[in-house]
Parts: structure tokens; sequence; C-alpha cells
């Protein structure tokens, strides 16, 4: 059984323009070490745009104020930029919507590895974070939420997600700081 960590939309773009994004960085810091040491594969996913605009859906205005927002989304542009420490065994994957499976080859690099069991983490727990664990829950990955790795604008919903939707859904929800990977004990060496 094998475990990912998959963390979205920690991006500076984001982190910058949004304070409710900032304190997610702390405990995702804390934990990347810990789950790398564990043997977790860690995979970031970035949002961007494509400068020509050749991505947007026609009408969608939530999506035209992601592109007209220039850097903080326009691919390859600093805001797109990952806000947390990449190490090079880490996966990188850039996403155009909200789930970090929709149009991205996330799924191929997670059963290449063996992968069956996934801890989501990222900004907004409303939208990328539920989009992605309901993506991958029907592919068929096992589901944690990390509770204080996830931010949303509203704390209230992220608090009805967390308390509500997502237990409701199946998945386990639990604090960066107690997530073990499946089958794996993160609990620190003794020298």
């Amino acid at each position: 059984m094998t475990t990912a960590l998959i963390i979205g939309d920690i991006q500076r773009g984001i982190t910058s323009s949004y304070p409710f994004a900032r304190q997610v960085v702390p405990p995702l810091t804390e934990l990347l070490p810990r789950a790398r040491t564990a043997g977790a594969l860690i995979v970031f996913v970035h949002f961007a745009v494509r400068g020509n605009g050749a991505d947007l859906p026609p009408g969608n205005a939530l999506f035209r104020t992601f592109y007209e927002a220039g850097d903080a989304f326009h691919e390859g542009s600093a805001g797109t930029e990952i806000d947390l420490p990449v190490a090079d065994e880490d996966v990188v994957v850039t996403k155009r919507r909200a789930s970090a499976f929709a149009g991205t080859d996330l799924d191929l690099v997670l059963r290449a590895g063996g992968v069956d069991t996934l801890a989501i983490a990222g900004v907004a727990t409303s939208a990328m974070v539920a989009a992605t664990c309901y993506d991958a829950a029907d592919r068929g990955y096992r589901v944690t939420v990390l509770r204080d790795g996830c931010a949303d604008g509203d704390p209230a919903m992220h608090d009805f997600f967390m308390d509500s939707v997502f237990p409701s859904r199946g998945f386990e929800v639990v604090p960066c700081a107690g997530w073990r990977p499946a089958g794996e004990d993160m609990r620190p060496r003794s020298a």
C-alpha cells in the first residue's frame, strides 16, 4: 500500500493575495519532512492558465477573473510558483481547473507509483480540496483530508466541509500532526 500527499494551490499568487491561504503554510511545512521520511509520494499541484487564454472555459466569470489577475495565475509567472519547499523527488502537476485530476496526469503518476491512499491539503476547502477529494474517491483512492492543511476564505464553509461533508462521504479528517501514511509509522525514531 502506497500513500501520496497531495497539496494544492499553495502558490505565491494565492498565499500573497489571500490571507486565509497563508495559515496552512506552517503545518504543511512541518509535515513535509515527516511525510518524506515515511516514504509518502509528495505531489504539489498548482493552478495556472495559459497567457493567451486558450484554456479558459467560455462564459465562465470566475476563470476570467483568474486570467485577468495576470501574473498571479499565468503559466510560468512567479505567482504560480509553489510556496512550500519542493524536493527533487517530489512531483509538480499543473492544473487548469478546480480538481487536481481534471485534465492533468496526476492519476497516471499515482497509479505508476502504486498509490492507493491519498492525504489531501490545500486551498480552498470548498473548491480545490472538495473537487479533488470527490475525483479521488470516484477513481477508487482512499481519502484523508488534513484539516489544518486546508483553509477557505469562509471559515464556516471550511468547518462545514470538515465536520459534515467530508465525513459523510467516508473521508477521514485529521490534523497534519496526526496524519500517518497508511501502513507507515511516522513516529520519530530514537537515536
